[in-house]
Protein backbone atom coordinates (compact mmCIF):
# COMPACT_ATOMS: atom_id res chain seq x y z
CA UNK A 1 0.00 0.00 0.00
CA UNK A 2 1.32 3.65 -1.04
CA UNK A 3 1.79 5.82 1.97
CA UNK A 4 2.06 9.84 1.89
CA UNK A 5 1.60 12.10 4.48
CA UNK A 6 -1.05 14.25 3.09
CA UNK A 7 -3.59 13.13 0.69
CA UNK A 8 -6.06 16.31 -0.96
CA UNK A 9 -9.04 15.05 -2.41
CA UNK A 10 -10.71 17.43 -4.80
CA UNK A 11 -8.78 20.04 -6.82
CA UNK A 12 -11.20 22.65 -5.94
CA UNK A 13 -10.70 26.54 -4.70
CA UNK A 14 -9.94 24.66 -1.19
CA UNK A 15 -8.27 21.96 -2.12
CA UNK A 16 -5.67 24.48 -4.64
CA UNK A 17 -5.69 26.60 -1.43
CA UNK A 18 -4.04 23.40 0.34
CA UNK A 19 -2.12 22.36 -2.20
CA UNK A 20 0.05 25.63 -2.14
CA UNK A 21 0.75 25.12 1.46
CA UNK A 22 1.74 21.44 1.41
CA UNK A 23 3.73 21.54 -1.68
CA UNK A 24 6.08 24.76 -0.24
CA UNK A 25 6.97 22.47 2.86
CA UNK A 26 6.91 18.62 1.35
CA UNK A 27 6.99 16.54 -1.36
CA UNK A 28 5.13 13.64 0.14
CA UNK A 29 1.17 14.37 -0.75
CA UNK A 30 -1.52 13.07 -3.52
CA UNK A 31 -3.91 15.10 -5.14
CA UNK A 32 -7.09 13.00 -6.21
CA UNK A 33 -9.50 14.64 -8.00
CA UNK A 34 -12.43 13.06 -10.34
CA UNK A 35 -14.43 15.13 -12.87
CA UNK A 36 -12.96 18.39 -14.33
CA UNK A 37 -10.24 20.52 -13.35
CA UNK A 38 -10.77 24.07 -13.00
CA UNK A 39 -12.98 24.83 -9.82
CA UNK A 40 -16.50 25.61 -9.69
CA UNK A 41 -16.09 29.56 -9.82
CA UNK A 42 -14.14 29.22 -13.06
CA UNK A 43 -15.91 26.49 -15.17
CA UNK A 44 -19.04 27.00 -14.37
CA UNK A 45 -19.79 29.88 -11.70
CA UNK A 46 -18.09 32.69 -10.77
CA UNK A 47 -16.89 33.93 -14.40
CA UNK A 48 -18.74 32.48 -17.01
CA UNK A 49 -22.00 33.86 -15.38
CA UNK A 50 -20.48 37.25 -15.27
CA UNK A 51 -19.20 37.18 -18.83
CA UNK A 52 -23.11 36.65 -19.73
CA UNK A 53 -23.95 39.28 -17.59
CA UNK A 54 -21.88 41.95 -18.65
CA UNK A 55 -22.79 40.74 -22.17
CA UNK A 56 -26.56 40.85 -21.37
CA UNK A 57 -26.03 44.67 -19.44
CA UNK A 58 -24.48 45.96 -22.50
CA UNK A 59 -26.81 45.06 -24.85
CA UNK A 60 -29.87 45.86 -22.14
CA UNK A 61 -28.48 49.81 -21.78
CA UNK A 62 -29.80 50.49 -25.26
CA UNK A 63 -33.33 50.91 -23.82
CA UNK A 64 -32.27 53.51 -21.94
CA UNK A 65 -30.42 55.51 -24.67
CA UNK A 66 -33.14 57.40 -25.83
CA UNK A 67 -33.21 59.21 -21.99
CA UNK A 68 -29.66 59.91 -22.21
CA UNK A 69 -30.50 61.64 -26.02
CA UNK A 70 -28.89 58.52 -28.08
CA UNK A 71 -30.53 57.70 -31.01
CA UNK A 72 -30.62 54.43 -33.25
CA UNK A 73 -31.65 52.23 -30.38
CA UNK A 74 -33.94 50.16 -31.89
CA UNK A 75 -31.38 49.20 -35.03
CA UNK A 76 -29.28 47.33 -32.58
CA UNK A 77 -29.03 43.03 -32.53
CA UNK A 78 -27.58 40.53 -30.57
CA UNK A 79 -25.77 37.75 -31.99
CA UNK A 80 -26.44 35.17 -29.54
CA UNK A 81 -24.07 32.46 -30.57
CA UNK A 82 -21.03 35.00 -30.41
CA UNK A 83 -22.26 35.67 -26.98
CA UNK A 84 -21.98 31.92 -25.54
CA UNK A 85 -18.55 31.46 -27.66
CA UNK A 86 -17.29 34.49 -26.12
CA UNK A 87 -18.23 33.53 -22.57
CA UNK A 88 -16.63 29.69 -23.09
CA UNK A 89 -13.46 31.67 -24.25
CA UNK A 90 -13.28 33.19 -20.79
CA UNK A 91 -14.28 30.30 -19.39
CA UNK A 92 -11.35 28.42 -20.96
CA UNK A 93 -8.86 31.15 -20.04
CA UNK A 94 -9.83 31.25 -16.21
CA UNK A 95 -9.78 27.07 -16.32
CA UNK A 96 -6.50 27.07 -17.83
CA UNK A 97 -5.10 29.80 -15.88
CA UNK A 98 -5.94 27.84 -12.41
CA UNK A 99 -4.59 25.06 -13.59
CA UNK A 100 -1.73 26.19 -15.30
CA UNK A 101 -0.26 27.67 -11.86
CA UNK A 102 -1.34 24.05 -9.45
CA UNK A 103 -2.29 20.52 -11.35
CA UNK A 104 -0.62 21.04 -14.16
CA UNK A 105 3.19 21.39 -12.31
CA UNK A 106 2.62 18.25 -10.10
CA UNK A 107 5.04 15.51 -10.21
CA UNK A 108 4.46 12.35 -11.69
CA UNK A 109 2.36 9.98 -8.67
CA UNK A 110 1.30 13.66 -7.13
CA UNK A 111 -2.03 13.55 -9.08
CA UNK A 112 -4.47 10.72 -9.49
CA UNK A 113 -7.53 11.66 -11.58
CA UNK A 114 -10.02 9.54 -10.38
CA UNK A 115 -12.80 9.66 -7.98
CA UNK A 116 -11.73 8.48 -4.21
CA UNK A 117 -13.70 6.68 -1.39
CA UNK A 118 -12.76 6.32 1.63
CA UNK A 119 -12.10 2.42 2.70
CA UNK A 120 -11.02 3.07 6.38
CA UNK A 121 -10.39 6.33 8.53
CA UNK A 122 -6.84 6.96 7.11
CA UNK A 123 -6.91 5.48 3.72
CA UNK A 124 -8.73 5.85 0.28
CA UNK A 125 -9.11 3.83 -2.74
CA UNK A 126 -8.88 4.95 -6.20
CA UNK A 127 -8.43 3.46 -9.38
CA UNK A 128 -8.27 0.21 -7.74
CA UNK A 129 -5.38 1.31 -5.38
CA UNK A 130 -5.50 1.93 -1.66
CA UNK A 131 -3.26 5.07 -0.81
CA UNK A 132 -2.76 5.46 3.35
CA UNK A 133 -2.49 9.84 4.58
CA UNK A 134 -1.12 10.42 8.12
CA UNK A 135 -3.82 13.79 7.65
CA UNK A 136 -6.34 13.87 4.95
CA UNK A 137 -8.36 17.28 3.80
CA UNK A 138 -11.87 16.55 1.91
CA UNK A 139 -12.28 19.20 -0.91
CA UNK A 140 -14.77 17.75 -2.93
CA UNK A 141 -16.78 20.19 -3.75
CA UNK A 142 -20.87 20.08 -4.81
CA UNK A 143 -23.06 19.32 -7.97
CA UNK A 144 -26.30 21.12 -9.16
CA UNK A 145 -29.17 19.92 -7.31
CA UNK A 146 -31.33 18.03 -9.90
CA UNK A 147 -34.28 15.97 -9.55
CA UNK A 148 -34.15 12.90 -11.00
CA UNK A 149 -37.69 12.33 -12.12
CA UNK A 150 -37.26 15.67 -14.33
CA UNK A 151 -33.98 14.52 -15.56
CA UNK A 152 -35.93 11.02 -17.00
CA UNK A 153 -38.26 12.97 -17.99
CA UNK A 154 -36.83 16.14 -19.94
CA UNK A 155 -33.13 14.68 -20.75
CA UNK A 156 -31.63 17.20 -22.53
CA UNK A 157 -33.83 19.44 -22.49
CA UNK A 158 -33.46 20.03 -18.59
CA UNK A 159 -30.10 22.07 -17.74
CA UNK A 160 -27.97 23.24 -15.11
CA UNK A 161 -25.76 25.89 -14.52
CA UNK A 162 -22.79 23.09 -15.69
CA UNK A 163 -24.15 22.66 -18.52
CA UNK A 164 -26.05 25.74 -19.55
CA UNK A 165 -22.69 27.80 -20.82
CA UNK A 166 -22.27 24.95 -23.18
CA UNK A 167 -25.08 25.51 -25.55
CA UNK A 168 -24.02 27.37 -28.62
CA UNK A 169 -27.74 28.00 -29.98
CA UNK A 170 -29.59 29.21 -26.91
CA UNK A 171 -33.71 27.83 -26.43
CA UNK A 172 -36.37 30.53 -27.73
CA UNK A 173 -38.39 30.34 -24.01
CA UNK A 174 -36.68 29.12 -20.96
CA UNK A 175 -38.39 28.10 -17.42
CA UNK A 176 -35.90 28.82 -14.49
CA UNK A 177 -36.50 27.32 -11.79
CA UNK A 178 -35.17 28.69 -8.33
CA UNK A 179 -34.64 32.00 -8.36
CA UNK A 180 -31.71 32.49 -5.63
CA UNK A 181 -28.53 33.80 -6.52
CA UNK A 182 -27.36 31.79 -9.48
CA UNK A 183 -31.31 31.65 -11.13
CA UNK A 184 -31.37 35.01 -11.16
CA UNK A 185 -28.58 35.59 -12.43
CA UNK A 186 -28.66 33.43 -15.17
CA UNK A 187 -32.35 33.93 -15.75
CA UNK A 188 -32.04 37.99 -15.40
CA UNK A 189 -28.73 37.87 -18.45
CA UNK A 190 -30.95 35.49 -20.71
CA UNK A 191 -33.78 37.36 -20.31
CA UNK A 192 -31.73 40.41 -21.31
CA UNK A 193 -30.37 39.27 -24.66
CA UNK A 194 -33.35 37.95 -26.32
CA UNK A 195 -34.65 34.95 -24.09
CA UNK A 196 -38.20 34.30 -23.40
CA UNK A 197 -37.53 33.80 -19.84
CA UNK A 198 -40.23 33.05 -16.64
CA UNK A 199 -38.98 32.50 -13.18
CA UNK A 200 -40.67 30.06 -10.34
CA UNK A 201 -39.55 30.03 -6.82
CA UNK A 202 -41.30 28.11 -4.37
CA UNK A 203 -40.43 30.25 -1.64
CA UNK A 204 -41.67 33.86 -1.38
CA UNK A 205 -38.29 35.64 -1.45
CA UNK A 206 -35.39 36.15 -4.56
CA UNK A 207 -31.51 35.57 -4.00
CA UNK A 208 -32.01 34.60 -0.68
CA UNK A 209 -32.48 37.49 0.73
CA UNK A 210 -34.72 37.79 4.40
CA UNK A 211 -35.30 41.47 5.05
CA UNK A 212 -38.96 42.13 4.14
CA UNK A 213 -38.42 45.50 2.78
CA UNK A 214 -35.14 45.07 0.39
CA UNK A 215 -37.34 41.40 -1.06
CA UNK A 216 -40.76 42.95 -1.64
CA UNK A 217 -38.57 46.19 -3.73
CA UNK A 218 -36.82 43.13 -5.23
CA UNK A 219 -39.86 41.27 -6.19
CA UNK A 220 -41.19 44.78 -7.80
CA UNK A 221 -38.09 45.79 -9.91
CA UNK A 222 -37.10 41.86 -11.27
CA UNK A 223 -40.73 41.02 -12.27
CA UNK A 224 -40.09 44.08 -14.94
CA UNK A 225 -38.16 42.76 -16.70
CA UNK A 226 -39.78 39.15 -16.64
CA UNK A 227 -42.91 37.18 -15.56
CA UNK A 228 -41.42 35.99 -11.59
CA UNK A 229 -43.99 32.94 -9.62
CA UNK A 230 -43.34 32.95 -5.77
CA UNK A 231 -44.58 31.12 -2.94
CA UNK A 232 -45.39 27.20 -4.60
CA UNK A 233 -43.77 24.60 -6.07
CA UNK A 234 -44.01 24.01 -9.72
CA UNK A 235 -44.97 21.08 -11.58
CA UNK A 236 -43.01 20.05 -14.83
CA UNK A 237 -44.96 17.76 -17.91
CA UNK A 238 -43.16 16.29 -20.10
CA UNK A 239 -43.69 17.72 -24.04
CA UNK A 240 -42.31 16.67 -27.69
CA UNK A 241 -40.58 19.41 -27.95
CA UNK A 242 -40.13 21.11 -24.48
CA UNK A 243 -41.84 20.86 -21.07
CA UNK A 244 -45.02 22.56 -19.34
CA UNK A 245 -44.78 24.32 -16.14
CA UNK A 246 -47.90 24.84 -13.83
CA UNK A 247 -48.68 26.61 -10.73
CA UNK A 248 -51.58 27.91 -9.49
CA UNK A 249 -51.89 30.56 -12.14
CA UNK A 250 -51.50 28.73 -14.88
CA UNK A 251 -49.57 26.73 -17.37
CA UNK A 252 -46.88 27.72 -19.46
CA UNK A 253 -44.77 25.99 -22.28
CA UNK A 254 -41.15 26.14 -23.02
CA UNK A 255 -38.36 24.92 -24.57
CA UNK A 256 -35.83 24.09 -22.16
CA UNK A 257 -36.17 24.27 -18.09
CA UNK A 258 -33.24 25.51 -16.08
CA UNK A 259 -32.99 23.95 -12.78
CA UNK A 260 -31.29 26.37 -10.32
CA UNK A 261 -31.87 24.40 -6.82
CA UNK A 262 -28.81 24.79 -5.42
CA UNK A 263 -25.81 22.62 -5.65
CA UNK A 264 -25.16 19.32 -3.09
CA UNK A 265 -22.09 18.86 -1.66
CA UNK A 266 -20.09 15.73 -3.07
CA UNK A 267 -20.35 13.90 0.59
CA UNK A 268 -22.10 11.07 -0.25
CA UNK A 269 -20.42 9.27 -2.68
CA UNK A 270 -16.71 9.31 -1.39
CA UNK A 271 -17.35 6.45 1.53
CA UNK A 272 -17.56 9.09 4.39
CA UNK A 273 -19.11 6.48 6.55
CA UNK A 274 -15.43 4.95 6.57
CA UNK A 275 -14.87 7.36 8.83
CA UNK A 276 -16.18 5.97 12.07
CA UNK A 277 -18.15 9.12 13.24
CA UNK A 278 -21.87 9.73 13.33
CA UNK A 279 -23.62 11.56 10.10
CA UNK A 280 -26.59 13.72 10.71
CA UNK A 281 -29.22 13.20 8.40
CA UNK A 282 -27.62 15.32 5.49
CA UNK A 283 -24.91 12.62 5.97
CA UNK A 284 -22.29 15.16 7.18
CA UNK A 285 -19.57 14.04 9.71
CA UNK A 286 -19.47 16.70 12.68
CA UNK A 287 -16.78 18.96 12.25
CA UNK A 288 -15.68 22.15 14.08
CA UNK A 289 -16.26 25.64 11.70
CA UNK A 290 -13.14 27.20 13.10
CA UNK A 291 -11.07 24.49 13.13
CA UNK A 292 -12.13 22.40 10.16
CA UNK A 293 -11.68 19.52 11.44
CA UNK A 294 -13.94 16.15 11.83
CA UNK A 295 -14.17 14.77 15.01
CA UNK A 296 -10.66 14.61 16.47
CA UNK A 297 -9.48 12.98 13.48
CA UNK A 298 -6.78 13.96 11.49
CA UNK A 299 -9.35 14.73 8.71
CA UNK A 300 -10.25 18.22 7.62
CA UNK A 301 -13.20 19.35 5.04
CA UNK A 302 -13.06 22.17 3.48
CA UNK A 303 -15.51 24.55 0.74
CA UNK A 304 -18.60 23.53 -1.01
CA UNK A 305 -18.44 19.83 0.68
CA UNK A 306 -19.36 20.71 3.99
CA UNK A 307 -21.95 23.49 2.94
CA UNK A 308 -21.73 25.82 5.31
CA UNK A 309 -20.53 28.64 2.92
CA UNK A 310 -20.69 27.57 -0.67
CA UNK A 311 -18.48 30.26 -1.92
CA UNK A 312 -15.09 30.94 -3.43
CA UNK A 313 -13.40 33.52 -0.56
CA UNK A 314 -15.23 31.24 1.71
CA UNK A 315 -13.76 28.60 0.29
CA UNK A 316 -10.14 29.70 0.18
CA UNK A 317 -10.33 30.77 3.87
CA UNK A 318 -11.47 27.53 4.85
CA UNK A 319 -8.82 25.81 2.77
CA UNK A 320 -5.87 27.92 4.29
CA UNK A 321 -7.79 26.63 8.21
CA UNK A 322 -7.81 23.43 7.11
CA UNK A 323 -4.31 22.99 5.92
CA UNK A 324 -2.82 24.92 8.57
CA UNK A 325 -4.21 22.61 10.88
CA UNK A 326 -3.38 19.75 9.33
CA UNK A 327 -0.10 20.78 9.31
CA UNK A 328 -0.07 21.10 12.59
CA UNK A 329 -1.71 17.94 13.94
CA UNK A 330 -2.27 17.30 16.78
CA UNK A 331 -2.06 20.68 17.78
CA UNK A 332 -5.02 21.85 16.26
CA UNK A 333 -5.97 26.08 16.20
CA UNK A 334 -9.30 27.61 16.11
CA UNK A 335 -9.70 30.71 13.70
CA UNK A 336 -12.23 33.44 13.23
CA UNK A 337 -14.28 33.07 10.53
CA UNK A 338 -14.98 35.93 8.39
CA UNK A 339 -18.00 38.69 8.34
CA UNK A 340 -20.35 36.59 5.91
CA UNK A 341 -20.39 38.53 2.52
CA UNK A 342 -23.05 37.87 -0.73
CA UNK A 343 -23.48 39.71 -4.30
CA UNK A 344 -26.13 38.76 -6.78
CA UNK A 345 -24.51 40.38 -9.60
CA UNK A 346 -28.08 41.06 -10.68
CA UNK A 347 -30.11 44.71 -11.87
CA UNK A 348 -29.82 46.26 -9.51
CA UNK A 349 -27.46 44.66 -7.69
CA UNK A 350 -28.09 42.30 -4.31
CA UNK A 351 -25.69 41.92 -1.52
CA UNK A 352 -26.22 41.00 2.37
CA UNK A 353 -22.74 40.74 5.19
CA UNK A 354 -22.99 40.25 8.23
CA UNK A 355 -26.10 38.71 10.40
CA UNK A 356 -29.19 37.61 8.36
CA UNK A 357 -32.25 39.60 9.13
CA UNK A 358 -33.96 36.02 9.86
CA UNK A 359 -30.91 35.76 12.56
CA UNK A 360 -31.95 38.90 14.53
CA UNK A 361 -33.27 39.63 18.00
CA UNK A 362 -35.77 42.26 17.43
CA UNK A 363 -35.71 43.14 21.26
CA UNK A 364 -31.98 43.86 20.89
CA UNK A 365 -31.84 45.04 17.51
CA UNK A 366 -32.37 48.10 15.88
CA UNK A 367 -33.33 48.10 12.06
CA UNK A 368 -33.49 50.89 8.93
CA UNK A 369 -34.56 50.94 5.35
CA UNK A 370 -33.91 53.71 3.26
CA UNK A 371 -35.64 54.09 -0.25
CA UNK A 372 -33.42 54.65 -3.51
CA UNK A 373 -36.23 56.46 -5.31
CA UNK A 374 -36.01 60.38 -5.74
CA UNK A 375 -33.25 60.18 -2.61
CA UNK A 376 -30.30 60.03 -4.25
CA UNK A 377 -29.04 62.82 -6.27
CA UNK A 378 -26.57 60.62 -8.15
CA UNK A 379 -28.74 57.73 -8.72
CA UNK A 380 -30.93 60.02 -10.39
CA UNK A 381 -28.73 61.71 -12.84
CA UNK A 382 -27.95 57.98 -13.17
CA UNK A 383 -31.25 56.90 -14.35
CA UNK A 384 -30.88 54.34 -11.48
CA UNK A 385 -33.04 55.63 -8.42
CA UNK A 386 -34.27 52.67 -7.54
CA UNK A 387 -33.89 50.20 -4.64
CA UNK A 388 -33.19 49.53 -0.81
CA UNK A 389 -30.93 49.23 1.63
CA UNK A 390 -31.38 48.15 5.18
CA UNK A 391 -29.33 47.80 7.70
CA UNK A 392 -28.81 46.21 11.35
CA UNK A 393 -27.10 47.89 14.49
CA UNK A 394 -27.11 46.18 18.18
CA UNK A 395 -28.99 48.35 20.86
CA UNK A 396 -26.37 47.38 23.53
CA UNK A 397 -22.93 48.02 21.55
CA UNK A 398 -24.37 50.22 19.12
CA UNK A 399 -22.65 47.98 16.20
CA UNK A 400 -23.45 47.88 12.94
CA UNK A 401 -23.95 43.97 12.29
CA UNK A 402 -25.31 43.02 9.17
CA UNK A 403 -27.86 44.52 6.32
CA UNK A 404 -29.22 43.61 2.93
CA UNK A 405 -28.70 45.86 -0.20
CA UNK A 406 -30.56 46.36 -3.33
CA UNK A 407 -28.99 49.16 -4.93
CA UNK A 408 -26.84 49.88 -7.74
CA UNK A 409 -23.17 48.84 -7.54
CA UNK A 410 -24.28 47.42 -4.30
CA UNK A 411 -21.45 44.76 -4.69
CA UNK A 412 -18.79 47.67 -3.69
CA UNK A 413 -20.94 48.87 -0.89
CA UNK A 414 -21.10 45.49 0.73
CA UNK A 415 -17.94 45.44 1.19
CA UNK A 416 -17.22 48.50 3.01
CA UNK A 417 -20.05 47.92 5.47
CA UNK A 418 -18.82 44.29 5.80
CA UNK A 419 -15.31 45.70 6.51
CA UNK A 420 -16.82 47.87 9.51
CA UNK A 421 -18.70 44.87 11.02
CA UNK A 422 -15.10 42.87 11.08
CA UNK A 423 -13.73 45.75 12.43
CA UNK A 424 -16.91 45.71 14.90
CA UNK A 425 -17.70 49.82 14.46
CA UNK A 426 -19.71 51.21 15.99
CA UNK A 427 -22.60 53.19 14.45
CA UNK A 428 -21.33 56.54 14.83
CA UNK A 429 -17.78 56.26 13.77
CA UNK A 430 -19.46 55.44 10.66
CA UNK A 431 -21.49 58.75 10.92
CA UNK A 432 -17.97 60.64 10.83
CA UNK A 433 -16.58 59.11 8.26
CA UNK A 434 -16.17 61.47 4.72
CA UNK A 435 -18.63 61.31 2.13
CA UNK A 436 -18.43 62.98 -1.23
CA UNK A 437 -20.77 64.69 -3.09
CA UNK A 438 -23.15 63.64 -5.29
CA UNK A 439 -21.88 60.18 -5.14
CA UNK A 440 -23.65 56.68 -4.20
CA UNK A 441 -22.12 56.54 -0.94
CA UNK A 442 -24.80 59.36 0.03
CA UNK A 443 -27.65 56.78 -0.04
CA UNK A 444 -25.55 54.85 2.67
CA UNK A 445 -24.65 57.94 4.64
CA UNK A 446 -28.65 58.42 4.83
CA UNK A 447 -29.25 54.88 6.00
CA UNK A 448 -26.15 55.29 8.81
CA UNK A 449 -27.78 58.81 9.79
CA UNK A 450 -31.27 56.61 10.13
CA UNK A 451 -29.44 54.32 12.76
CA UNK A 452 -27.75 57.19 14.52
CA UNK A 453 -31.01 58.51 14.97
CA UNK A 454 -33.06 55.60 16.24
CA UNK A 455 -29.87 54.51 18.90
CA UNK A 456 -28.71 58.20 19.93
CA UNK A 457 -30.48 60.56 21.60
CA UNK A 458 -29.85 63.97 19.90
CA UNK A 459 -27.98 65.11 22.95
CA UNK A 460 -25.30 62.04 22.71
CA UNK A 461 -24.93 62.68 19.20
CA UNK A 462 -23.99 66.05 19.18
CA UNK A 463 -21.70 65.05 22.48
CA UNK A 464 -19.68 62.27 20.39
CA UNK A 465 -19.81 64.15 17.28
CA UNK A 466 -17.71 67.01 18.96
CA UNK A 467 -15.42 64.60 20.35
Amino acid sequence: MRQVKYIILGAGSSGLTALGHIRRETDDFVMINGGHFGTTCARVGCMPSKALIHCAEHFHARKHFYDFGIDGADGLTIDQAAVMKRVRAFRDRFTKGVQSGSTETLKAGQLIKGYAKFVSPDTVEVNGEQIQGERIIIATGSRPVVPAPWKEALGDRLLTSDEIFELETLPKRVAVIGLGVIGLELGQALSRIGVDVIGFEMTSTLAGLSSPSVSKEAIKLISKEFPVYLGEAAEITALEQGAKITVSSGSFEVDAVLAALGRRPNIDQIGIEKLGVELDERGMPPFDLNTMQIADLPVFIAGDVNNYRPILHEAGHEGKIAVRNAMAYPKVQAYKRKTSLGIAFVDPQVATFGCRYTELQPEATVVVDFNLERNNGRAIVMGQDRGMISLFADKQTKRLIGGELLMPQAEHFAHLLAWAVEQEMDVLQLVRMPYYHPVLEEAVESAIGLLAEALYTPEERASLEKA
